[in-house]
């Protein structure tokens, strides 16, 4: 009996449970609730994006530190609030940006996908390639909004350090950031980030498809098996899979993200307005060539971890908002 009960309390789930599409999703639930999860979740991975912030934007001195040692003079100069810098903006002004890049995230995927039913395509570059256009246009249309919101909240992460301007709070970034510059300036990393980033989504989102159908069917499961995959077993998969494509993620993007980074926060190389060349040359100045690799273990980390808790949370907000049965 307590076997029986056991097994009545951790249902097995059918494989075409790892990947719902949008059609059979209910949208109210699914924007609700990934809203709250997202929010949890970025609050445990934001202290590593301060701190790789922080490690991209200063200069020789800070860093020359590793991760760990920035993290400990943050706290140590600025206590806890001083790691969640920035955190109460991005969390309040991701809402709407998160609608839009689920929203075209899960039509992008859905659309693809039947354009490409039929093809003579194996399904795991099938779906691969349908995750990773669904990444491409959901990093379009959500940089839009998401590229000012980077702008302010790192700009608030990085005050006190040299070339950046104090700001009292998010609107005070603004303001300084359009008196100066006009509105142009809250783009600023918005070609690059448009052009460098968009392939790292799709190629994020790609890995993604076609790293978890492949662990799947090594794992001999199979639309039509009897046996299914437990609760257990799903998350695992799809923890794994965004673990390995965060990881191979961070090692292409980390150069682009330290110029990017650099080109949103800093004011002045002392040679005028900052341009992606005046900020490539100052980086090798500074630091040779690995200066590009600038907070790369704390982007790892963050990227590695992101990767994982995102998809999980990611696809546990898809399997509860799951339309009810009539």
């Amino acid at each position: 009996m307590a076997i029986e009960t056991a097994d009545a309390a951790t249902p097995e789930l059918a494989l075409s449970d790892t990947d719902i599409n949008w059609d059979r999703l209910d949208k109210t639930r699914f924007h609700v609730i990934g809203a709250i999860l997202f929010t949890v979740q970025s609050a445990l991975i934001h202290p590593t994006t301060v701190v790789k912030t922080r490690m991209q934007v200063a200069g020789t001195g800070i860093s020359q530190m590793n991760g760990l040692s920035i993290f400990r003079h943050i706290i140590r100069s600025d206590g806890i609030p001083g790691i969640f810098r920035g955190f109460g903006t991005s969390a309040v002004g991701s809402l709407p940006g998160r609608v839009l890049a689920l929203t075209s995230l899960e039509m992008a995927k859905d659309t693809t996908l039947k354009y490409t039913k039929g093809m003579d395509i194996p399904e795991a570059t099938r779906i691969g390639i349908a995750n990773g256009v669904a990444g491409m246009v959901s990093n379009l249309v959500s940089g839009v909004y998401f590229v000012p919101l980077d702008v302010i909240c790192q700009r608030l992460m990085v005050q006190g350090l040299p070339g950046t301007t104090i700001c009292n709070g998010p609107f005070d970034v603004v303001r300084k950031v359009i008196r100066a510059e006009g509105f142009r300036g809250l783009y600023r990393g918005f070609g690059l980030t448009a052009i460098t980033q968009t392939p790292a989504s799709a190629l994020w989102w790609g890995a993604y498809g076609f790293a978890q159908h492949t662990i799947w069917r090594s794992l001999g499961y199979r639309d039509d098996t009897e046996e299914k995959p437990s609760h257990v077993e799903l998350v695992s998969v799809q923890a794994t899979a965004g673990m390995v494509a965060g990881a191979c993620s961070s090692v292409i993007t980390t150069p682009i993200d330290t110029i990017k980074t650099r080109l949103q926060v800093i004011d002045d190389y002392g040679v005028g307005r900052p341009s992606i060349m005046k900020t490539v040359k100052t980086l090798v100045k500074e630091d040779g060539w690995r200066g590009f690799y600038r907070g790369f273990g704390p982007r790892f980390l963050n990227m590695s971890f992101y990767g994982t808790s995102m998809i999980v949370t990611y696809e546990l907000i898809k399997r509860l908002s799951v339309k009810q049965a009539r």
